[in-house]
């Protein structure tokens, strides 16, 4: 069974940082491209960062120079470095993937930017 448990949000001021993780098991995690997805109140679930197997990252335009997707296939991570934080970034952080064709998600960590 596919489990995906994300950790590591809190409370920050604008201009803080944090570090987002999400522990993977229940399948052969390195073979998997891997996503943070995130949603404020009264908006959609969007992209925010992808990884594939080999290691190739993408980046939303409202993240990129200041987020950094990242994994350690041996431990079975997924992290997100977040740098730079604004309120606009105050959402609920998701780890996805697509495995055999079903989204599979975590149950997400709250992130709130506030001075």
């Amino acid at each position: 069974q596919v489990y995906l448990r994300e950790s590591g949000g809190g409370s920050v001021q604008p201009g803080g940082s944090l570090r987002l993780s999400c522990a993977a098991s229940g399948f052969n995690f390195k073979l998997w491209t891997m996503n943070w997805y995130r949603q404020s109140p009264g908006r959609e679930r969007e992209l925010v960062a992808t990884i594939t197997s080999a290691g190739t990252t993408t980046y939303d335009d409202s993240v990129k120079g200041r987020f950094a997707i990242s994994r350690d296939n041996v431990r079975n991570m997924l992290y997100l470095q977040m740098n730079t934080l604004t309120p606009e970034d105050t959402a609920v952080y998701y780890c996805h993937t697509k495995y055999n064709d079903a989204n599979r998600w975590g149950k997400g960590t709250l992130v709130t930017v506030s001075s």
